[in-house]
């Protein structure tokens, strides 16, 4: 087949797989639609989809493929398939890559500034410290928080289809939404230089492989200039230059000359410049790979050489297979930092970037450095371990198949060897009790779910080689050293007397002004978004008879004001007791107005003896640090600032950035943190440049500043258990401890939230979806009473891992099992 004819097959493929997919995938994705729907606003936005996940040359030529035009599967049928024969449909080698992806946050603005970490540019990921899960204002339409597809569950429903983003079916009067805890950072500094290189690098990379062929005028390769201040200008062509290999190239603006020592690898071919600092000479720096502009097709070797500064001193030789040389042992690194760094810009704080990339994501050999970096700081740490993540799929020994990823085998020996020498040492993980895709789990359809939920607890405490497992065969107890927790929180959708009244006089439901409202906010493109036709701005006419009998209405007791349109406060610092929350019965009784959902965790954070940090976009399981599946970016981060802290009831030099980010993540777990008011931005809304605000010193401050004293531990544990108990009693929530085996399931959950009967002919569920399950109270007033008696105790989001959850069955295999193709897409 000629060149130009693949390149025509290759865009009609792309058509076919946009539109009839051969596997449907986990996570309902349409990156087709994102990139035309986003290129259709100007010529100068370019978006590159990358990689194919398109069958091989040959089975291209073949008259196979028009066999499985048709062909869709789910992740149940998928399974039944021999993993040679999934492969051969998808054409699966080196050059084709059937379910990894480009998984990197990463956002950045003129050269000057950075954004990455887990936080994903999507709906749902907008939250507050309190998280609330309501989002229904039946006093003013316009204080909507979450509108459109915004107010997401993907435990309910994920999004159904997203070219047709309008058909939002989760009705806000009595779904919650999913609230979301995730970490990002903000960086200004050399370091935006090193991640500049990254995404250069990438956009080449795919540029060559994929859209050189095309030869259209959007398309280009980009360039790093040197001391650039003319970025591309909105509106304008771009900026073209000519390369050694012919390709137009635009030129992107490097960092600005005055940021200097800030420890920062090199990623790209090109040599950015560092200044010297000012009032010093400039000095040959060493940063960056001493090369050439070579074609990206060309398998090379990056030579990241470093500066002896910030962590690279701490982890020489750590992170170094592939391509790292990061520097020694990190004990007395502030003592080093300073003889290195004697004019270092204040302020400015060391940090190495850290990839997962391969062949088909970089065009590079393969790199695993988070993975190492993982390991060795966790190997190195000397007290205290803190993770939180989105999963946690890791391995002991080679005795886990198909799990590789040795993070587990790190835990197992530091905590054998703290055991062995006395020391007091703690390992706390935070991480989702379920992965968040829909469906009863019970369901074929919810096998992926399972899956995922097997591999962790075999990480955990199953299956013969778990972490728990492999310490309690040394002799040591594992639950004084690690310990595994979830987050969860409860809300109240304000479907109250005044929500009644106004649509009553209105003639109008809430939800259908709701819709009107959220198309004029442009909630989805072109004023779409919820298809009611009212244009962007343009108010409709449920909206306006809404919004005028919604000022006539009286305050409720503060339920027509706004004043209780959501609850999270109560379980916030400084929050109302939720026994003196008031409450009128509308079309729906309080106790059916309380909802509860799992506090989604997609932060991608370890943070060690409140000293280094690893911030990034890595999950803990293979997908994110094997370096040949997803392609992730992370930093490790150290600040020199050194803080006086306690640990274990000791003196200790903490470093300021990761006790600061710590004790505010512990806070805002526990409830110690105070509700976020939107309205009310603070100096924490603000980017970097603007001091973070602190209150050291405080007495919720001094209650999480010490991780291994007991007092922290008690409080943290206590919390945990309380409100386990509590949200179990309450709504039934799943998974849960009493839950051992799918006959516990049948009688703690199903009976009360499973649709019974075939399709079409189903009878409704006792109560909804994350509902109180009522009938644990009395009728009545008085089983309100009692059931916000139950939900008083809970503060903050904390609750315990259920470890004991199916135990007794095999999670992944009922009715249906997994081949050795479908088990590494879930690990």
């Amino acid at each position: 087949m000629s060149r130009l004819g693949l390149a025509a097959t290759f865009l009609s493929l792309e058509k076919l797989e946009a539109e009839n997919p051969l596997i449907a995938p986990p996570v309902t994705v349409s990156s087709s639609h994102t990139k035309h729907a986003l290129e259709d606003l100007h010529p100068n936005i370019s978006v590159f989809r990358h990689p194919d996940h398109l069958p091989d040359a040959q089975t291209l030529q073949s008259s196979f493929l028009s066999s499985l035009q048709n062909l869709s599967l789910t992740a149940s049928m998928a399974s039944k398939l021999p993993a040679d024969a999934l492969k051969a449909i998808y054409g699966m080698n080196e050059d084709v890559i059937l379910y990894w992806a480009h998984h990197e946050k990463l956002c950045l603005v003129d050269g000057e500034m950075a954004f990455m970490g887990g936080l994903d540019l999507c709906y749902g990921r907008w939250d507050t410290n309190q998280h609330p899960i309501a989002d229904a204002h039946p006093g003013n339409l316009d204080e909507t928080v979450f509108p459109g597809q915004d107010y997401n569950n993907a435990r309910i429903m994920d999004f159904q289809d997203v070219v047709h983003y309008e058909q939002n079916k989760l009705d806000r009067k009595t779904s919650s939404r999913m609230g979301w805890s995730d970490m990002s950072i903000c960086l200004k500094g050399p370091i935006i230089q090193d991640l500049q290189s990254h995404f250069v690098e990438r956009w080449n990379f795919i540029y060559n492989e994929k859209y050189d062929v095309r030869k259209d005028t959007r398309y280009s390769r980009l360039s790093m200039t040197q001391n650039s201040t003319n970025p591309t200008t909105y509106g304008q062509a771009p900026q073209q230059a000519p390369s050694s290999s012919g390709h137009p190239q635009t030129k992107l603006p490097s960092s600005q000359p005055n940021r200097y020592d800030q420890g920062a690898s090199q990623t790209s071919n090109q040599q950015p410049y560092f200044p010297p600092p000012p009032g010093r000479r400039e000095v040959e720096s060493e940063r960056g790979y001493q090369g050439d502009n070579s074609h990206q097709d060309q398998e090379r070797h990056h030579g990241w050489e470093r500066a002896e500064e910030g962590v690279r001193e701490n982890l020489r030789g750590a992170i170094h297979e592939g391509v790292h040389h990061v520097h020694e042992k990190y004990e007395d690194r502030f003592e080093r930092n300073q003889q290195h760094h004697a004019y270092r810009a204040e302020g400015a704080i060391p940090c190495q970037l850290v990839r997962s990339c391969t062949k088909w994501s970089n065009g590079t050999p393969t790199e695993h450095s988070i993975a190492n970096a993982y390991i060795k700081i966790i190997e190195q740490s000397q007290h205290f371990v803190y993770i939180e993540n989105q999963f946690f799929i890791t391995a002991t020994s080679d005795s886990q198949k198909p799990i590789r990823n040795k993070i587990g085998a790190a835990i197992v020996e530091r905590i054998i060897r703290a055991a062995r020498q006395g020391q007091k040492y703690k390992m706390i993980v935070v991480m989702p009790s379920v992965p968040a895709f829909a469906g009863d789990l019970k369901e074929d359809s919810a096998l992926g779910t399972r899956a995922i939920m097997e591999f962790q607890y075999d990480s955990i405490n199953r299956g013969g080689h778990s972490i728990m497992e492999e310490i309690a065969r040394q002799g040591i107890d594992p639950m004084q050293y690690i310990r595994f927790y979830n987050l969860r929180n409860y809300d109240r959708i304000n479907a109250s007397s005044a929500m009644a009244e106004v649509e009553a006089r209105s003639g109008v439901n809430y939800d259908d002004a709701r819709r009107q409202h959220d198309d004029m906010l442009g909630a989805g493109f072109g004023g779409r978004g919820e298809g009611t036709g009212v244009q962007d701005r343009a108010q409709g006419d449920q909206y306006q008879r809404y919004q005028e009998a919604a000022g006539s209405v009286g305050a409720h007791q503060g339920l027509g004001k706004g004043r209780w349109d959501s609850v999270s406060e109560c379980y916030m610092l400084g929050g109302e007791d939720i026994r003196n929350v008031p409450w009128e019965n509308g079309d729906i009784n309080e106790i059916d107005a309380f909802v509860s959902e799992e506090l989604y965790v997609h932060s991608k954070v370890l943070i060690a003896d409140d000293q280094v940090v690893i911030c990034g976009s890595a999950n803990l399981n293979d997908r994110s640090q094997l370096g040949d599946h997803d392609s992730e970016i992370a930093l490790i981060i150290e600040d020199p600032t050194s803080l006086d802290s306690s640990m274990n009831g000791r003196p200790w030099r903490a470093s300021r950035f990761a006790a600061t980010l710590r004790r505010q993540m512990f806070r805002k777990h526990l409830g110690l943190l105070r509700s976020q008011d939107m309205e009310r931005p603070d100096q924490n809304f603000e980017p970097v440049g603007v001091p973070n605000g602190y209150d050291f010193g405080s007495g919720e401050d001094r209650a999480v500043e010490d991780p291994l004293a007991d007092s922290f531990h008690g409080l943290w544990n206590s919390r945990a258990r309380v409100n386990t108990e509590a949200f179990g009693r309450v709504f039934h929530c799943v998974p849960h401890d009493n839950v051992k085996n799918w006959k516990d399931y049948e009688q703690f959950y199903e009976r009360y939230f499973h649709e019974e009967g075939k399709e079409g002919n189903k009878r409704p569920a006792k109560y909804q979806w994350g509902h109180v399950v009522a009938e644990e109270f009395a009728p009545g007033d008085q089983g309100v009473r009692e059931m916000k008696d139950v939900l008083s105790q809970i503060r903050g989001t904390l609750v315990e891992m259920p470890l004991l959850f199916l135990i007794e069955e095999d999670i992944a295999k009922e009715g249906i099992s997994l081949n050795a193709f479908t088990e590494e897409l879930y690990t």
